[in-house]
């Protein structure tokens, strides 16, 4: 009687099914309400930044200057009038022009200095060379009211009032500090083995930073050529003083022809707008691959 009891009891374990296991979540993984909270943040953010450059789009399309007052009505009258008559009736491949040799000039001389600064402060140790670094971040501190006058005196005393290459120096004088320092940051996450490889070839410390360093340094690169054409592409005061020749206006310049003393042009100016965007998303889309990996791995040694 009781080996019979046993058996059926033993068969009756061997044949009840097992419970399933419990879904263990990982440390940092979010569950369904979690990722759905975060998904819908990620959707209203991108929804905030797109709605602008929308806006604008939209804007743009309407053939009036008084149509922003009234956007409802652009609907039922959308034309590309506002962009023939920017691209037939203005200046506008002038000031692209412009605006390309400014922003290039700006970007290949800015990066230059910059990078041969960072890496002479990151690697070598001279006299004064944290001081060095703090007077490039004291430049920044001073307003464009302030830099005016002093800046003009001087493009003056080299006659490079109206000029391309006085404009660039002047970008320069503001974006070099920054991308110093941005470069100096990237150039301390390099080891310093490489450097001392470069020697061991025969290297020169000039042919070690341009045929070894400066591969690797390549984001960090990305990164200081993107401040620097964005720096150059939409200041207006500068351009505004130092440029007096119309065929040598900027697009920030241009930009101002569309507004007078009693009128303003907007849909000109939003259609302009959406032109001059062109280049910049073009030159964002070239260096974008590096741009994370630069702004992050500049941060982590001071």
């Amino acid at each position: 009687m009781s080996t019979t009891t046993v058996k059926k009891s033993a068969a009756a374990d061997t044949t009840a099914p097992a419970p399933a296991p419990r879904a263990s979540r990982r440390r940092g993984e979010s569950g369904p309400l979690g990722t759905l909270a975060s998904h819908g943040i990620l959707t209203l953010a991108s929804l905030v930044a797109l709605f602008p450059v929308a806006w604008l789009v939209f804007l743009s399309l309407g053939p009036d200057k008084d149509d922003y007052l009234h956007p409802g009505r652009i609907w039922s009258k959308m034309a590309l009038a506002n962009y023939s008559h920017v691209l037939t009736e203005t200046n506008f491949f002038d000031w692209l022009k412009s605006s390309l040799i400014v922003s290039l000039g700006t970007t290949v001389i800015g990066v230059l200095i910059a990078a041969t600064t960072g890496y002479a402060v990151s690697r070598m140790r001279f006299p004064g060379y944290k001081k060095f670094m703090w007077v490039l971040l004291v430049t920044q501190m001073f307003p464009v009211a302030v830099l005016m006058v002093p800046m003009y005196q001087l493009l003056s005393d080299f006659q490079l009032i109206d000029t391309y290459l006085g404009l660039i120096l002047v970008y320069c004088s503001t974006a070099v500090p920054y991308c110093a320092w941005l470069m100096k940051g990237y150039f301390d996450t390099i080891p310093f083995e490489i450097d001392e490889a470069g020697r061991v070839d025969g290297l020169s410390p000039f042919g070690t930073f341009l045929r070894l360093i400066l591969p690797l340094a390549r984001p960090g690169l990305a990164v200081a050529a993107f401040y620097s054409f964005i720096t150059a592409f939409g200041e207006v005061a500068f351009a505004t003083t130092f440029l007096l020749d119309d065929e040598k206006y900027t697009f920030a310049v241009g930009l101002q022809s569309f507004v007078s003393e009693h009128d303003a042009q907007r849909n000109l100016m939003a259609a302009t707008a959406v032109l001059i965007a062109i280049p910049v998303s073009a030159f964002f889309y070239l260096v974008q691959k590096n741009l994370v990996t630069g702004l992050t791995s500049g941060g982590t040694k001071g």
